[in-house]
């Protein structure tokens, strides 16, 4: 079965594809049919905004779409960044921009845990969906460590692993991500034929 992936983001593409691809399912992006949507994320949690992105997609291919709405919740600061994470700090931040803002923010804060949040909603033209949530634990960084992942993986650090999700392999991260899990859950539900008609 062939997806569309709502989502720009190259690596966030690699990443859904290694993992889907090991279900049989072709992930497709929107450049290769021909659409170039980013939808205006306005829901207040990742289940809104995921379903927001699979829809608007889904409509404007008629195929089936997978969105994935994903951040990062610290304890400290009530959830923040959450689902404003890509957007934290406003548009003039870059990656490193927006974990440094939340590095100060922190400071003086003994309470550092916080969880990477995935939401997947997968629609299928006729009304379908499949919703899964993966959640993955840590501890923030004091400074950021390891050169892979993106967003704040550099200061997402694995109590269990001894690293930061920056300091992953691929195949490493694939298996114990936020976004892993989310996927786990996914393949539960598609296997079970929650997927309307097949296409």
């Amino acid at each position: 079965m062939k997806v569309v992936l709502a989502s720009q983001n190259k690596k966030k593409i690699v990443e859904m594809r290694e993992i889907l691809s090991q279900m049989g399912v072709e992930v497709l992006s929107q450049r290769d049919v021909g659409v170039n949507l980013e939808p205006e994320e306005t829901g207040t949690t990742f289940e809104e905004n995921a379903r927001i992105k699979a829809r608007a997609v889904m409509e404007a291919t008629g195929l089936p779409a997978i969105a994935d709405d994903s951040g990062l919740m610290v304890d400290a600061l009530g959830g923040e960044p959450g689902v404003y994470s890509a957007r934290y700090g406003g548009p003039g931040l870059d990656d490193t921009g927006r974990w440094q803002l939340l590095l100060r923010n922190m400071m003086g804060k003994t309470d550092r845990t916080c969880q990477f949040v995935s939401v997947i909603c997968c629609a299928f033209p006729g009304a379908g969906e499949i919703l899964v949530r993966g959640e993955c634990p840590g501890i923030l960084a004091q400074a950021p460590q390891g050169e892979g992942g993106f967003g704040y993986d550099p200061i997402f650090y694995l109590p269990q692993l001894g690293k930061t999700m920056a300091q992953l392999t691929p195949e490493e991260k694939n298996q114990i991500s936020h976004r892993a899990k989310a996927l786990a859950e996914f393949q539960i539900e598609w296997e079970k034929g929650h997927h309307g008609t097949d296409q």
